[in-house]
């Protein structure tokens, strides 16, 4: 039943159109061999064969949407310099519409570079600012949101902690979706819940969640409903979706809660699969599905991601034919 509603509701509607607002970075990857150390250092020397630019972060969700047949339009900040234009020259190649990128000159572009050898990652290096964006900046970004959000069907705010979603910008876009009927969901960073006040889906994991309702390791599910109602307390989220990664993921209200168990069979990387569950449970909703639903086919979907290298996406017909492989 779940496959064939996914497949009539995705190949019968309009595509609906997704706004993406978050921190944008590139994903640099040196891939090679390592056979000896360093006569320098006790490091391995690693012999490079192939090099990849991907982006990540909201850019990652961005990118996901699109896979899944949706318009999508990308809300965010770049340092001024090359790798931001990288990001936008990838992000086009795509069809993203990139109107919403602007350029912030107290920042390089985010960029994290994983030094792989073989499938062991030695090193990350990680160019970064991450103070909030000048305010001034701030202003000028949320006055060209305005129309876009008018626009959209649903509103992701990707949340890394990198310094675009301030406290001030998040409340004063949720408000407005809010005025507009339009769900906000949120893939949250921070200790601070409060930013996320009024929103529609808050999806954290289970580390962030414990950070966030300021207690323990969350081992049980009576401890991931208690940790939960700090949170509903807070933001008044109509629903937590937690990925609870081999545990799988749990749909919380304030009034109920439901695990799904964990779909993959094989984990190579999870690196962005929470990018690739946030953009397909806005992508089912918007197809008219229930939370539930949502959960169910983003559980599928993160256990196709999560079997490659790196960020990855998934296509409706690859999540199709994994449902039906599971039944």
């Amino acid at each position: 039943m779940l496959a064939e509603k996914l497949y009539n509701a995705h190949h019968q509607i309009q595509k609906p159109k997704i706004l993406v607002i978050g921190d944008l970075m590139l994903d640099h990857y040196i891939l090679g061999n390592a056979s000896r150390l360093s006569p320098e250092a006790p490091v391995p020397i690693v012999n490079v064969k192939k090099e990849n630019k991907i982006i990540g972060g909201a850019a990652n969700v961005a990118s996901n949407l699109i896979d899944l047949g949706a318009q999508v339009s990308l809300a965010g900040v770049t340092g001024q310099d090359s790798f931001g234009e990288e990001i936008k020259a990838i992000l086009r190649t795509k069809n993203i519409d990139t109107r919403l990128i602007l350029t912030d000159q107290s920042r390089p572009t985010t960029v994290k570079t994983r030094v792989i050898a073989s499938t062991h990652q030695i090193v990350r290096i990680d160019h970064e600012e991450t103070h909030d964006i000048p305010e001034a900046l701030e202003k000028d970004f949320l006055n060209a949101l305005y129309a876009h959000i008018e626009a959209s069907d649903i509103i992701i705010l990707s949340d890394y902690n990198k310094g675009l979603l301030t406290k001030s910008l998040c409340l004063d876009i949720i408000d407005y979706c809010n005025k507009l009927q339009k769900r906000v969901i949120v893939d949250p960073k921070g200790l601070d819940y409060t930013k996320y006040k009024g929103s529609f889906i808050i999806k954290p994991n289970r580390k962030e969640l414990a950070e966030a309702a300021k207690t323990d390791k969350i081992h049980s599910p009576q401890e991931l409903v208690k940790a939960a109602e700090v949170i509903f307390n807070t933001t008044q989220a109509a629903y937590l979706i937690v990925t609870l990664s081999e545990g799988g993921i749990a749909i919380i209200t304030p009034d109920d809660h439901q695990i799904l168990p964990v779909m993959a069979t094989e984990v190579y990387d999870v690196t962005g699969a929470g990018d690739t569950v946030i953009a397909t449970l806005a992508y089912c909703l918007t197809l008219g599905m229930t939370v539930e639903e949502a959960c169910h086919v983003a559980n599928y979907a993160a256990s196709i991601v999560i079997k490659h290298i790196g960020s990855a996406t998934t296509t409706v017909d690859e999540i199709i034919a994994a449902i039906k492989t599971n039944n």
